[in-house]
């Protein structure tokens, strides 16, 4: 038997349009930087600026994520 596999990407699909999303959840910012779990986890909630955490969870702000990115790509 053969399943299929859904990947979740940053965006969502809503009828025609693709919204991207604002903030990333830990999966969608591993799948989105191409890293672990356990580094995404460690770059969030470092003072990076671009983590914000809600509750018990941690987000990263994908517009001060590609800043961030940005400024320390070399």
């Amino acid at each position: 038997m053969i399943r299929d596999v859904l990947i979740k990407r940053p965006f969502e699909e809503r009828g025609d349009a693709v919204v991207e999303k604002q903030l990333l959840n830990i999966k969608d910012m591993c799948l989105y930087l191409g890293i672990g779990q356990t580094k995404a986890r460690e770059l969030v909630r470092g003072q990076n600026g671009f983590g914000i955490r809600i509750g018990n969870r941690w987000y990263a702000d994908k517009r001060k994520l590609d800043e961030w990115l940005n400024r320390n790509a070399r």
